[in-house]
């Protein structure tokens, strides 16, 4: 069955130093696919307020004459909703198919394909020469985009250490930042360009990001876990040796394979689920911890953060800010270098501490950012100084805690009878959102007939959606840092999320030691009740 992030595999790499950091090196390279969302999402804030662009794809709109506009090309809000937003709606279809395509073709071969997907819409988008085109070339784009956001953390949940797998699974949303901010530096290089190569030197950019991704974990190992599913005995252990590098006849090769041998047939006792068990509220919470996904994939986009890298330029030229495109670079600078503090904190502090800090501050910078909006005009210098630097500061509080710790969470909370399709209905609900808030923004920010004109007042929303995540995080996260998948599905048995701070030291001190809960094949119900000794 397919994986999710950071909650699946043997611990591979966990003897020697050497050992260890071969395994992390070889799977953090896997989340250079967080590039291609990451580009795509910030280029196109940029894309699609070059003149050269408007002139090929908008229309002349007399109202949007300006002094660096004197012809008033423009597009309208219809138009800009879909090609911002459809590339979401691909990757909501990729992410769904994701899991089946792991199970086919393999974790390591269905990251190459999902390139080539990828691959296919960008040359679409380059060729356009009308917004058709470049429509379907974004829905092509998103779909391979959603492929790698479900296969990526799964191949690095699979081949990464047990001890630092958290933090490797956050690499992924550090290089969606390293994405972004790759965008705003090129689209600030090429936007003075006059003609078409203005916007389509940017977009053919992406060639390179896929070409590297594909060509890079084409050299990876396989997934021992997917080897071993598909009765390849002798390739799994080429595989892990490749990983730990050790032979493959090594007494902890060996002992590592019979430990991932041993899950599997676990996982063939407790037999195939469907998407209907995935909301069953029994006794081990399972329909909790499916929604738990699924909702906190959703707050993650609710806090607002890619109206940031969607809209950011657009909005910081409405508020009156001379160099749009420069500003976008710090706002990237920041989201890059602050991911960082949150890969180490998310093993030093845990996931739901940095979740409530994380949304507690997006609430009240957001909040700020709103007030000072309404209140000073967009003249006003120091007001100008003072909205940068709060929405800098709130992007400094999402890198570091809602950014990467949405997608660890989401990966350590599933049992194994339902993982594959209960991570591919998570990173489903992330995309759904992000195309439903891409599609909405510019019908509540823009000023023309038919939009809600908010404008700098859409934070005031956000600062509230933000402190909704707080609530929810309070109710629904679990802290799991440091507990095994068993003791995982334990803490959900006996407890519930507000109070799993002193249960977590229960198992950790080894307390919670009982006969009655083993690894046992399941019941009627499709129950894995699991425990092991701590």
């Amino acid at each position: 069955m397919a994986g999710g992030p950071a909650a699946s595999g043997p611990g591979i790499g966990a003897n020697g130093h050497k050992n260890k950091l071969a395994g992390i090196l070889m799977t953090a390279f896997s989340a250079f696919g967080g590039i291609l969302f990451g580009y795509d999402t910030g280029g196109i804030s940029g894309i699609k307020e070059m003149r050269s662009w408007l002139m090929q794809f908008g229309v002349r709109i007399p109202e949007k004459v300006t002094a660096t506009n004197p012809e008033g090309w423009a597009i309208t809000s219809s138009t800009e909703s879909l090609v911002v937003s459809i590339l979401s709606a691909g990757t909501f279809v990729g992410a769904l198919l994701g899991a089946p395509m792991a199970d086919f073709v393999g974790r390591k071969w269905g990251i190459v394909l999902a390139c080539l997907v990828f691959s296919v819409g960008v040359a679409m988008q380059t060729a356009a020469t009308a917004i058709p085109l470049f429509i379907v070339g974004r829905v092509f784009a998103g779909l391979g985009v959603g492929l790698v956001s479900v296969l990526i953390p799964m191949y690095q949940s699979e081949c990464s250490p047990k001890w630092i797998r958290g933090a490797v699974v956050s690499t992924y949303q550090w290089a969606i930042t390293i994405g972004l901010l790759l965008s705003a530096v090129v689209n600030d290089a090429t936007k003075d360009r006059v003609g078409p190569t203005a916007y389509r030197i940017p977009i053919a950019l992406q060639f390179v990001w896929a070409g590297v991704l594909a060509g890079g974990v084409a050299l990876l190992p396989e997934s021992p876990r997917f080897l071993i599913k598909k009765g390849r005995d002798a390739d799994a252990a080429h595989s892990l040796s490749r990983l730990v590098r050790l032979p493959a006849e090594h007494p902890e090769v060996q002992a590592e394979l019979a430990e991932i041998k041993e899950n599997y047939e676990h996982e063939l006792a407790i037999g195939e689920s469907s998407y209907a068990d995935c909301f069953r509220f029994n006794e081990s919470r399972i329909g909790l911890r499916t929604l738990t996904g699924i909702f906190i994939q959703a707050w993650q986009q609710l806090t607002g953060i890619n109206f940031i890298f969607y809209y950011g330029t657009t909005f910081f030229k409405r508020s009156g800010i001379n160099d749009p495109f420069l500003i976008t670079i710090a706002t990237s600078i920041v989201n890059v270098f602050m991911t960082l503090p949150g890969m180490w904190g998310v093993e030093r502090f845990g996931r739901r501490r940095l979740l409530l800090v994380g949304a507690a501050g997006m609430a009240i910078c957001e909040y700020i950012v709103a007030i000072v909006g309404v209140t000073v005009s967009v003249d006003n210098i120091a007001a100008q100084k003072v909205l940068i630097a709060f929405v800098c500061i709130y992007i400094a509080f999402f890198a570091s805690t809602w950014g990467p710790v949405a997608w660890v969470v989401t990966g350590e909370i599933f049992p194994l009878q339902i993982r594959a399709k209960a991570m591919s209905l998570s990173v489903a609900s992330n995309w759904l959102w992000n195309f439903g808030i891409g599609y909405a923004t510019p019908y509540l920010v823009n000023k023309e007939p038919g939009s809600a004109g908010l404008e700098v007042k859409v934070f005031f929303l956000w600062g509230s959606t933000c402190a909704c995540c707080l609530i929810f995080t309070y109710f629904c996260v679990p802290e799991t840092k440091g507990l095994s998948l068993e003791q995982i599905d334990l803490m959900y048995q006996h407890t519930i999320p507000s109070k799993s701070l002193a249960y977590r030291r229960r198992l950790m001190a080894g307390e919670e030691i009982s006969a009655d809960h083993k690894l046992d094949s399941v019941d009627d119900k499709h129950e894995n009740e699991v425990n092991e000794k701590v």
